[in-house]
C-alpha cells in the first residue's frame, strides 16, 4: 500500500489534538483571510545557505537566510518522521534549489502568470523553487511564502518518494495544501493539520465542483472557481480521509486501486462507498470549529548543521541572471538574458558562476559557440564543474549537428566530456542523460551501458517529468511494457504535466493494445 499517511513513530509524534478548523461567522473575516503578508525588506548582500536537501539563495541577513535554511530542512525531516521514510543519502544534484526573490510582482514576472505566489520546476539535476520574501511565519491564515514554499516541496517530495504512484489531481495538491499549513510553534515543534483558511472563500460558498467530479480525477481545463475548489476540497477531503476513524485506510485502498489494479479514479472511488454520504460528511467537517492534527517535537527535528556564506562579487552580480535562466526562457526573453550575462561575464572573465552562467545564456540564446568558450572558462577556473563539463558537452553537440559532423572523432570527443563530468558526480543525473542523447541526437540506438544510464537518471530524478517520458519511450523500445505503463500512469493524474500527461495517456493506450496481443520475439541486442 501507498504509505501517503502512514503511522508515525509514536515516539517522534503525538496527535495534537483539536486545532483552528475554517467554520467563519462573518464574510468581513472571510476578507481579511484574503490579504498576503507583505515582503520583508531585504538587505545588500546575496547569501547561500546549504542544507541536505535545499541550496537556498536570498538577498538578506545571515541570521534571516539560516533561519529559512533551518526551517526548511526541519520541514523534510518532519514528512520524513511522520510517514516512516527512511533517510536515503542524497547528492548535491538531488537538493532542491530555493530562490528568495524580492516580492510576489517578481515571482509572477518569473512564471509569467500573473496569479501566481510562487512555483516549482521539478529538473534532474536542477529543481528549483521561486519564492517572496522570506519564511515569515504567519501560520494558516494567509497565503505566504511559508505556505507556497511547503506546499511546493511536498509536491517535490510526493513525486521523489513514491515515484511511480498514481496521484489523481484531487489527491496531489490536497496533499500539498495538507502541507502547507504546517507551522512551528514557539517551542521549535511543527504542527501540521491546521485548515488552510486562504481557501475559506472557495469552501465556503457553494462548491462547483461535485465530489464524483473530484474522485474521478478532475483536472485538466477547470474554471478558476473550479480549480480553488480543487485545492480546497482536496485539502478537506485528505484530512478528513485521515484522521476520520471509520474511513481509516479508504485513501490508500483508493490510490493503491489505481496504482496498482489499474482501476480508473471513478472506479477506484467505489472504495469509499455512498458518494453521496462521503459529500455530507464532508460538508460537517467544514462546519467544525475545531479538527485534528498532529504534532511533530522539537527535540526531534535536529538537523546537521547549516552553512551559510556571502556569495563572491562576481556571484552576487550574475544571480538575477542565473534566476530568469533557472526559471526559464523561450525564443523572446532568451537574447535579454544573454545580453545580461555578457555585461557580467565581461566583469569577471576567471569566476566559474559567472562563466557558467554566461554558458547557459548562450546557449538558451542559440549562440552555441559562445556557448562553449564560456563552458571552457569555468572549467578552466574549476575543473571540477560538473555543470560547466555539461554545457561544454551540450554546446559540442549542438555546434555537430548544425554542421552535420558524423565524424567519429567528434562525437568521442563530446563523449569523453560526458564522462569527465559522470565521473565528477556519478549521482548527478545530467551527464548520464547526455550520455543517451549523445546517441539519440545522431539517429543511433543507445548502447546498453547508455540505456542503462538513463534508467539510472530516472530512478535519481522521478519528479523530471520529460526524463520520465524519455525513460519510457525508451523501455517501450525494449519491449518493456509493463514497466513503461507504470512511469507513464504517473504523468496522466500530474495536474502540471498537461499535454504531456495527454501524450501519456496515448502511450499508455498503444501499450494495452499491444499486452493484448501475443508476446513478440527477442529482437537481438543491438
Amino acid at each position: 500500500m501507498i504509505p501517503v499517511f502512514a503511522n508515525a513513530p509514536r515516539a517522534a509524534i503525538h496527535a495534537a489534538g483539536n486545532i483552528g478548523g475554517i467554520a467563519m461567522k462573518t464574510w468581513a473575516w472571510l476578507l481579511l483571510l484574503v490579504l498576503s503578508c507583505a515582503p520583508t525588506p531585504a538587505s545588500a548582500d546575496w547569501r547561500v545557505a546549504e542544507t541536505a536537501h535545499f541550496l537556498v539563495y536570498a538577498n538578506t541577513s545571515d541570521a534571516n537566510l539560516r533561519r529559512n535554511a533551518e526551517r526548511l530542512e526541519k520541514f523534510d525531516k518532519a514528512l520524513r518522521l511522520a510517514r516512516g521514510i527512511t533517510e536515503s543519502p542524497l547528492g548535491k544534484a538531488g537538493r532542491v534549489t530555493v530562490y528568495f526573490v524580492s516580492d510576489e510582482d517578481r515571482v509572477a514576472s518569473l512564471a509569467g502568470k500573473s496569479d501566481v505566489a510562487g512555483f516549482y520546476i521539478p529538473r534532474a539535476g536542477a529543481s528549483v523553487a521561486f519564492v517572496p520574501g522570506d519564511l515569515s511565519g504567519d501560520g494558516p491564515r494567509a497565503l505566504g511564502p511559508q505556505q507556497v514554499l511547503q506546499h511546493e516541496y511536498a509536491h517535490h517530495f510526493m513525486f521523489t518518494t513514491w515515484a511511480d504512484a498514481a496521484f489523481p489531481s484531487w489527491v496531489a495538491e490536497g496533499w500539498a495544501e495538507f502541507h502547507a499549513t504546517a507551522s512551528f510553534d514557539g517551542a521549535g515543534n511543527l504542527q501540521f493539520g491546521a485548515a488552510p483558511q486562504y481557501r475559506a472563500y472557495g469552501l465556503l460558498t457553494g462548491n462547483p465542483l461535485p465530489i464524483r467530479q473530484i474522485l474521478a480525477g478532475a483536472a485538466g481545463k477547470l474554471q478558476p472557481e473550479q480549480r480553488e475548489a480543487l485545492y480546497g476540497r482536496g485539502w478537506a477531503l485528505v484530512h478528513y480521509l485521515t484522521f476520520e476513524p471509520s474511513r481509516k485506510g479508504q485513501l490508500g485502498a483508493y490510490l493503491d486501486a489505481i496504482t496498482n489494479e489499474r482501476k480508473s479514479p471513478e472506479a477506484a472511488a467505489a472504495v469509499f462507498g455512498d458518494l453521496t454520504a462521503l459529500n455530507k460528511e464532508l460538508e460537517r467537517f467544514l462546519a467544525r470549529p475545531r479538527i485534528s492534527g498532529f504534532r511533530v517535537r522539537a527535540e526531534n527535528l535536529t538537523i546537521p548543521p547549516v552553512t551559510t556564506r556571502l556569495l563572491t562579487p562576481g556571484e552576487a552580480a550574475i544571480v538575477p541572471v542565473r534566476i530568469r535562466s533557472a526559471a526559464g526562457v523561450n525564443e523572446k526573453s532568451a537574447p535579454g538574458v544573454y545580453a545580461d550575462a555578457k555585461k557580467v561575464a565581461a566583469r569577471f572573465p576567471n569566476d566559474p558562476i559567472v562563466q557558467r552562467a554566461l554558458a547557459e545564456a548562450a546557449y538558451d540564446a542559440g549562440d552555441h559557440a559562445a556557448a562553449l568558450a564560456a563552458a571552457d572558462r569555468a572549467i578552466a577556473a574549476d575543473p571540477r564543474f560538473v555543470e560547466a563539463h555539461c554545457y561544454r558537452a551540450m554546446a559540442q553537440m549542438a555546434i555537430a549537428l548544425a554542421a552535420k559532423d558524423d565524424k567519429i572523432e567528434t562525437w568521442a570527443a563530446i563523449r569523453s566530456t560526458i564522462a569527465r563530468a559522470n565521473r565528477l558526480d556519478t549521482e548527478d543525473p545530467r551527464p548520464l542523460v547526455l550520455f543517451f542523447r549523445s546517441y539519440a541526437d545522431q539517429g543511433k540506438w543507445p548502447p546498453k551501458i547508455a540505456r542503462d544510464g538513463l534508467f539510472h537518471a530516472y530512478q535519481l530524478a522521478p519528479q523530471d517529468r520529460g526524463l520520465r517520458m524519455q525513460t519510457a519511450s525508451m523501455l517501450i523500445a525494449e519491449e518493456k511494457l509493463a514497466e513503461a505503463r507504470s512511469m507513464l500512469l504517473a504523468l496522466t493524474y500530474d495536474p502540471h504535466a498537461s499535454g504531456m500527461g495527454e501524450a501519456a495517456s496515448k502511450m499508455i493506450e498503444t501499450i494495452d493494445a499491444r499486452l493484448k496481443q501475443p508476446a513478440p520475439k527477442t529482437p537481438a541486442e543491438k
